[in-house]
């Protein structure tokens, strides 16, 4: 090859390895979220229920037919566990039949707690979490520290 061939070869090589170099400059390095432990404490606790409606059937009997219960003692006790182990009071409870006595259908509400908003501080700012256990006084939290750049404001 001969010296002139050589500074061509140069010269076209040259700004294609400079404009490598921009290329390779312009790299983004992205650092390493800065990440801690602390704790935070709680100012009010508040759970969030959840309300589940059931429906159930009783039997309910007038005043008057209810069965008065005295305290049995001694031979009354076992007269009374016979009378009740001769009659098929069972089989008229399910029909309904005895005297002064229907079947109702009543309405229960359930409630349970579901979630728990939790109102806290943490270096004078006030946060609000919706947490599934309530946390107590204290607050574990995680702490995260990362720079902000005008250029990610896009």
């Amino acid at each position: 090859m001969t010296c002139r061939h050589l500074s061509l070869l140069m010269s076209c090589a040259l700004p294609l390895a400079a404009s490598c170099l921009p290329a390779m400059a312009q790299e983004t390095v992205l650092q390493v979220e800065n990440v801690r432990v602390d704790y935070a404490r709680v100012l009010r606790v508040e759970p969030v229920f959840q309300t589940l409606n059931a429906t159930s059937v009783e039997e309910r009997c007038d005043d008057d037919a209810a069965p008065s219960v005295v305290p049995s003692k001694g031979i009354s006790r076992l007269v009374g566990k016979v009378r009740d182990a001769l009659t098929p009071e069972d089989r008229q409870i399910a029909h309904g039949s005895r005297p002064g006595c229907r079947t109702v259908n009543v309405q229960r509400e359930y409630r349970r707690p579901i979630a728990y908003d939790v109102d806290y501080i943490y270096r004078g700012m006030k946060y609000r979490s919706r947490l599934a256990v309530d946390p107590g006084n204290r607050l574990r939290i995680r702490v995260s520290v990362t720079p902000y750049l005008a250029s990610e404001a896009r």
